[in-house]
């Protein structure tokens, strides 16, 4: 690919100087969010209601919990596909252990204990065998979620400690529920952490050169180890909040997730090639995506369109910044010949 290609391929890269300002991938995502808050009010109206979109968060929160630590991972130039297994099996081990008759917090440490153990062994597989990300995390979400199967079978379980059912259905106050509270903690806590921190600072100079910043004494694979470790441990809190709010564990549960998780990151202006984007973007691609899909849903439109819908904003997202880049690539060179 061209080095100017390369460098370009995300939204905010599209726009340079003084325009880049006021233009960026955020603001155009907060015009599409009132866009889609104003189309889907004037097509139901139940849409606006404060309980109903209360109900709404629950259907996007869990996923946004892991989107903000893949997000860095990304930029870090990595990626994790195995995250939706790591919640099966996670799930799985705290069905077990509550079987044992184990009290609400030791069953919830479990769950997050096991994400980040998973996480940790996607990462000591890509920093210390120095395998490809993407054929680790395609070979451990095989290997999670057979281990998932293994230890369950068909067998659904449903006998968690009383309590437990707060995590994942519980409100801390009026509509606003115990999630959407998490994810808009965590949301500032990687905020801070990307934005604030040296750490992310090392993140980004990664994601545009691991060589150069390996050289310049920045311990890579310790620094991806560390964001392994933490899309780990973010997927074993979601698979708590999701266990308790379905109130049940099963080796099929969050099939699919890793296309959702993904498209919330690309969406939020985070390169896939690495090196850039914001945590802010990605809560807008949050916000974005749960009334899109909560709007769908008002509408009584499929799942399975749905899920189309989400594949092709995930495609555009992608592949737009780069064909735009390379027809600017391409009028520069004819300009070159012409000259």
């Amino acid at each position: 690919m061209d080095t100017a290609i390369k460098k370009s391929a995300t939204p905010d890269a599209l726009l340079t100087g003084r325009l880049q300002k006021f233009f960026r991938w955020e603001s155009f995502l907060i015009l599409i969010v009132v866009l889609v808050c104003v189309m889907n009010s004037y097509l139901s109206p139940y849409f606006l209601d404060p309980w109903n979109l209360s109900d709404a968060t629950f259907n996007f929160t869990e996923k946004a919990l892991i989107a903000l630590p893949m997000a860095m991972l990304i930029i870090a130039k990595e990626i994790d596909i195995s995250v939706a297994a790591i919640i099966s099996l996670s799930s799985t081990l705290m069905g077990l252990v509550a079987q044992m008759g184990a009290p609400v917090y030791a069953v919830a440490f479990v769950g997050i204990l096991a994400g980040a153990a998973c996480g940790l062994f996607n990462g000591v597989l890509v920093t210390h065998f120095k395998i490809p990300s993407i054929v680790v995390t395609i070979g451990t979400m095989s290997l999670f979620r057979g281990i998932s199967y293994i230890l369950l079978g068909d067998q659904v379980v449903r006998d968690y400690p009383d309590g437990f059912e707060f995590f994942g259905q519980g409100y801390v106050y009026w509509v606003f529920s115990f999630e959407l509270v998490l994810f808009a903690f965590f949301a500032l806590v990687f905020y801070w952490l990307l934005h604030r921190t040296t750490f992310g600072r090392y993140t980004y100079a990664i994601g545009n050169n691991p060589t150069a910043s390996y050289y310049s004494g920045i311990k890579v694979d310790k620094h991806r180890l560390i964001l392994f470790t933490l899309v780990g441990v973010m997927s074993g809190v979601a698979s708590v909040l999701l266990t308790s709010r379905l109130g049940s564990t099963r080796p099929s549960i969050a099939m699919g997730w890793e296309l959702s998780i993904i498209t919330m990151v690309v969406l939020g202006g985070v390169s896939i090639l690495g090196g850039s984007g914001t945590i802010a973007g990605v809560v807008l691609a949050v916000i974005l995506m749960g009334l899109v899909t909560f709007g769908m849903g008002l509408l009584n439109i499929p799942g399975i369109v749905m899920t189309i819908i989400v594949g092709v904003m995930l495609i555009t997202v992608v592949s737009l910044p780069v064909l735009i880049t390379m027809y600017k690539t391409s009028l520069k060179r004819k300009e070159a010949k012409a000259l």
